[in-house]
């Protein structure tokens, strides 16, 4: 009995078996990050934090991914309440698009934004004469970022949605509720924390989102230049901005991971 509750204290010549490959791994995903964070860290850091081009990239960036979550939220969440509850024809096709731009290389989700809505694109014709033109513009970081991001937000709420016991739903029923009481005045309070979590992780994506955008919006700075554009351009004219704006994506990372974790804790 006590073999089999404690068996990392009676075998440990074969703990090393597991020890060994996971510290490998381990260190592939810490020494490089520890590496970049050691470089940025130099006589040049709040210089190169608090030069123009870092302060464009990240304001722009807070502020795209920030309109990017709240588009997710407003639009994702009714969609994630239908997924979930609702049955219809073609549902698994529904589902399927819902998907695809998750698992899609972001060439691919730029080059079909800019086929789609270019100046050139199926539908640039028709916003030219309404005097819209997207590609290249701020719209276009959020509509880039949108598309790769919203998503995450939709199966985090479609997974809350379903995990609501089925006797909640039909207990309100009872008392008279209708799909639109039934929905804001249940669901949306029971699936709370599910929520934050789903759209703290849409706006992540939506902070990294890197190959949509520079194919769909460009690099200009101020207008299209976010931080991981920032980071791309910094490679050839400016290494210290480019790692500054690293450790800053880092840092933010590790904040929403540790705030999803401590969501998900007291969901459970």
């Amino acid at each position: 009995m006590q073999e089999r509750l404690h068996p990392v204290l009676h075998d440990v010549d074969s703990n090393w078996l597991f020890i060994i490959p996971s510290v490998l791994l381990l260190g592939l995903f810490a020494v490089p990050l520890a590496a970049v964070i050691a470089r940025a860290i130099g006589p040049d850091f709040f210089t190169n934090a608090f030069s123009e081009q870092a302060l464009d990239a990240l304001s722009l960036s807070l502020t795209t991914s920030s309109i990017t979550m709240f588009v997710a939220a407003v639009f994702g969440t009714p969609l994630a309440y239908i997924l979930s509850r609702w049955t219809f024809r073609h549902k698994a096709w529904v589902e399927i698009l819902l998907d695809l731009p998750i698992v899609l290389p972001p060439s691919v989700a730029g080059l079909a934004l800019l086929i789609a809505f270019g100046r050139n694109g199926l539908f640039g014709p028709a916003l030219g004469i309404l005097g819209i033109s997207l590609p290249f513009t701020t719209p276009a970081v959020v509509i880039a970022q949108t598309f790769v991001a919203a998503p995450l937000f939709v199966r985090s709420a479609r997974i809350g949605f379903s995990q609501i016991d089925q006797q909640i739903i039909e207990a309100a029923h009872v008392e008279g509720a209708n799909q639109w009481q039934l929905f804001y005045e249940v669901m949306i309070p029971l699936t709370g924390r599910v929520l934050a979590s789903g759209a703290i992780l849409t706006w992540t994506r939506a902070l990294g989102e890197f190959g949509a955008t520079i194919l769909f919006a460009g690099n200009l700075q101020g207008v299209t230049q976010t931080m991981p554009m920032a980071i791309y351009l910094g490679f050839e004219s400016n290494l210290g901005v480019a790692l500054i704006l690293s450790v800053v994506l880092i840092a933010v990372s590790i904040v929403v991971l540790a705030a999803t974790k401590q969501l998900d804790k007291r969901r459970s």
